[in-house]
């Protein structure tokens, strides 16, 4: 029986550490998931053919050539599409029959951490699923055979030309793009200008180092630079992608951020104008205003469990066009597969803001703007967090309806909050809306009480919302 860390396994890829003295994913682990894939996709989903694809870090290489040498090991078709961003390897594998797609990514993390990203179709393992490649590994169960591998280093080129091929700017956009030192600062600069955008570029270089900033759009820290280059080259907006592009941040002409729920509200009013009555999904931590809206302009709004796999799941279900959640991953099935591709839905949206003589601060405005909190991640043991959600569940139930979808979403008269286990660190999410900021001060106050039941639970993060908001009274 082969020993592996069970804990690289989680909930929507393998992930861990790839660097320093004692790495969790080496190449002899990326051999071994590469076996099990190849023993369990076609057996499972009838797969073919598997497209393997890297980010630019430095680690990725030896872990991109292991997983091919073990999918050949069990005789799978192989196409090697190089350095590439994840959203490309979901576009091979959706638009080839029988195919499945695997990217070598640590996407916004450290430089400390890699991973590998799976999917077959347009669909994402996850879960259970991700668990029987483990079983196959530890049980030493993997097929044998003599696989083919060939070599396609022009799909990001059939990639963009798809995706650009499906919008049209009314009137030339000037855009600042920080890349973060990604890959997709290598090619989308060029793809923006074709279109008749003007581009700022800001870390655009391919530099696996991420010397610049961690290339991680929702956070804060990480979009200043680009925040102040809109403001200073009077750009109509700013764009900034994770490390495998897979989500992409938004920031206003007069350098805010964009929430993505905020975001989706306004692709989703578009979308509707052509396609009425569609479901649209969104996860339990989006704004209220996000349904709101979509029922106002005559959509159906369903929402769904927080994980872009989860997501994706309930979007293919549904025959849903458009879906997304607070994270920043959005997906588009409208004349396309429905996995989140964030060049595309960049696209997309500099179509809509160019159809328009308003800025995109003045589209934005117009929009209800509720009191709300960020995600608040709070470090939480594994061992306690489903018992911190069921505790506030089962309290609060008394008094107020509660949602156990995905966590525990409390609505209360006028807002809600939710707390939920996050599936990928030992921590549970919180994040509050209300209709006012005493109301949503009194929200957090009383999931504060309950948390604090709990002394491993450090809830000084929560506690500093409470006083932010309590200054603005």
């Amino acid at each position: 029986m082969t020993q592996i860390n069970a804990t690289i396994f989680r909930k929507y890829d393998i992930r861990g550490t790839a660097g320093g003295d004692d790495p969790q994913i080496t190449p002899s682990v990326a051999l071994l998931v590469g076996k099990a894939l190849g023993t369990y996709l076609p057996v499972t989903f009838g797969t073919e053919q598997v497209f393997v694809g890297m980010d630019n870090r430095l680690t990725s290489p030896p872990l991109h050539d292991a997983m091919i040498e073990g999918l050949l090991s069990t005789g799978m078709r192989v196409i090697d599409v190089g350095q590439v961003i994840t959203p490309t390897v979901y576009f091979a594998s959706s638009s080839a029959p029988n195919s499945a797609g695997v990217q070598i990514t640590g996407s916004h993390l450290s430089t400390r951490y890699n991973g590998i990203k799976m999917s077959y179709g347009p669909l994402a393992l996850f879960d259970q699923q991700i668990q029987a490649l483990l079983g196959i590994i530890e049980d030493d169960a993997f097929a044998t055979g003599q696989g083919t591998l060939t070599q396609d280093f022009d799909m990001t080129t059939r990639h963009m030309a798809r995706i650009s091929g499906m919008v049209k700017l009314e009137r030339p956009m000037r855009v600042v793009l920080d890349a973060g030192n990604g890959l997709i600062g290598s090619f989308f600069p060029a793809v923006l200008r074709d279109l008749g955008c003007e581009v700022v570029e800001l870390y655009c270089e391919s530099d696996g180092t991420y010397p610049n900033h961690l290339p991680n759009p929702e956070d804060p820290e990480m979009t200043k630079d680009l925040e102040a280059a809109v403001v200073s080259s009077q750009a109509d907006l700013g764009l900034a992608f994770d490390g495998d592009s897979d989500r992409c941040g938004f920031i206003d002409n007069h350098g805010h951020h964009i929430a993505a729920d905020r975001l989706l509200a306004v692709l989703a009013v578009d979308l509707l104008k052509r396609l009425p009555g569609s479901t649209i999904v969104y996860d339990v931590k989006c704004s209220q205003v996000l349904p709101d809206i979509i029922r106002e302009h005559g959509g159906v709004p369903v929402m769904w469990k927080t994980g872009h796999s989860l997501m994706k799941q309930k979007i293919a279900e549904l025959k849903s066009p458009l879906g997304g959640e607070i994270s920043g991953h959005l997906f588009t099935g409208e004349d396309y597969y429905g996995f989140d591709d964030a060049p595309l839905i960049a696209l997309r949206a500099l179509q809509i803001f160019s159809q328009t003589r308003q800025t995109v601060a003045e589209i934005f405005a117009a929009m209800p703007n509720l009191p709300a909190t960020p995600e608040i991640i709070l470090p939480a043991p594994d061992h306690l967090k489903f018992q911190i959600i069921d505790h506030v569940s089962q309290t609060l139930a008394r008094d107020f309806e509660v949602f156990t979808l995905d966590g525990a979403r409390v609505q209360f008269e006028r807002g809600w909050g939710v707390v939920r286990a996050s599936n990928t660190q030992p921590a549970v999410t919180l994040r509050f809306e209300a209709y006012s900021v005493p109301e949503l001060i009194d929200y957090m106050q009383k999931f504060r009480a309950l948390l604090d039941a709990y002394p491993e639970v450090d809830t000084t993060i929560l506690q500093g919302h409470i006083d932010r908001f309590s200054a603005q009274r």
